[in-house]
């Protein structure tokens, strides 16, 4: 099989001919939804440790094909200022060494990045439906030899944006091996049923679930991807599950081990304290109406996140004078039902119901037009403030300079 290269690129096209079908690349897209400077932001941003000796957990560091357990100074820092400045510094940190930065989760961590990501998707959702469980989004960074898994196959149909250098990319449209394996890091014996994608700066490369695919560095010098994966397979409701319980947190009132077996090997009829915590605290989130409200609050956050959520956390709010004009600059959507109900935007949900006050200043601002809080009766002013308040710090209004 050969790759199939396009000079030109429109979603109508790309569904009828490529959506689930078979590879194909697309050289110098005009709307590339990633820009240098905010993936190098966001790569800085997304690798941040939460401690001086921890690994992030949506993030892996590789210097050859041995894991990084600790971050060392190996992560990209603001001081760096570009990607020019880190592949520099860690040239010489790791004396020419092959390396591998990964950051999953990628979009999270930038907002403007996130915002042109999920302008560029709104066209395929149009044709294809907002995917029901998010897409997810990883950056890869380095001088690798090849993906630090090797061949394997995702559940996810994957674009890969290609941001600085060459990047090689090579697929199998059956699985080559016949060993019970997922993955394979020696691939050598393979090569010959493989076929392959060079991408350079501004290209856009797509390949459906079901290829088995493994990228390769084309040379010494480092090289920059955003992989954007929209799932396709093996679609389980773990994934809505697990969305449904972020964040909860247990409090454990005793030490999180099982006790000793008894004598015979039989364990004790009723739960460890620790474990019974936790089954008490998702029992309660599973009570009719709060789970019909968390349900929802999900379901408000996933639709407006554009197919890309979670999405950057809510600014600090800061407080709204009286004569500061506001203006809406992200579309609003309600939660269902009657009477008072929540907004969100953004991947966010606003924390209360809009009061009648409120919904008429939503209205202005959905028609385009800015508002004052010292224009609203003196009744309903201090909830407006706090709903214009929250919405800044969502990124939905923006303040607009009076002069």
């Amino acid at each position: 099989m050969t790759l199939t290269v396009e000079k030109s690129f429109d979603w109508d096209t790309f569904t009828e001919r490529f959506w689930d079908r078979q590879p194909v690349l697309y050289k110098a897209v005009d709307a590339v939804p990633f820009a240098e400077s905010e993936v190098f932001r966001s790569a800085v941003l997304g690798s941040r440790p939460p401690h001086p000796l921890a690994v992030p957990g949506n993030l892996q560091f590789l210097v050859r094909r041995r894991q990084q357990t600790r971050p060392h100074d190996y992560l990209p820092e603001l001081s760096d200022g570009s990607f020019d400045g880190y592949e520099q510094r860690m040239a010489d940190r790791l004396g020419g060494q092959r390396y591998a930065l990964v950051v999953h989760r990628f979009h999270s961590f930038s907002h403007p990045l996130w915002d042109r990501a999920q302008r560029f998707y709104a066209g395929l959702w149009e044709r294809v439906g907002q995917p029901t469980h998010s897409a997810g989004s990883t950056m890869f960074h380095g001088s690798y030899e090849h993906s630090p898994v090797g061949v394997h196959q995702d559940r996810f149909a994957t674009f890969m944006f290609c941001v600085r250098g060459t990047k090689r990319m090579r697929f199998w449209a059956e699985r080559p091996w016949s060993d019970p394996v997922h993955t394979v890091l020696d691939y050598q014996p393979y090569l010959a049923s493989s076929f392959v994608a060079e991408v350079e700066p501004g290209d856009l490369l797509y390949w459906p679930s079901r290829y088995y695919h493994v990228g390769e560095s084309t040379g010494d010098a480092p090289a920059t991807s955003v992989n954007v994966g929209i799932p396709r397979r093996e679609h389980r409701p773990y994934y809505e599950i697990k969305d449904l319980f972020r964040g909860t947190r247990p409090a454990a009132s005793a030490p999180l081990f099982t006790p000793d077996a008894a004598p015979g090997g039989r364990l004790a009829a009723e739960l460890p304290t620790a474990l019974a915590d936790a089954v008490d605290a998702f029992a309660a989130r599973l009570d009719e109406d709060r789970f019909a409200d968390r349900a929802t609050e999900l379901a408000l956050r996933v639709r407006t996140a554009g197919g890309f959520w979670p999405t950057e956390p809510p600014a600090a709010p800061r407080p709204l004078d009286d004569d500061t004009p506001v203006r809406g600059c992200a579309p609003l959507l309600p939660a269902p039902g009657e009477g008072p109900r929540r907004w969100a935007t953004g991947g966010h949900v606003t924390s209360g119901a809009a009061t009648a006050e409120a919904l008429a200043v939503l209205r202005r601002l959905d028609a385009g037009e800015a508002v004052r809080v010292g224009e609203l009766p003196g009744t309903g002013r201090a909830e407006v403030r706090r709903l214009l308040e929250e919405l800044e710090s969502f990124r939905a209004v923006i303040r607009v300079d009076a002069h």
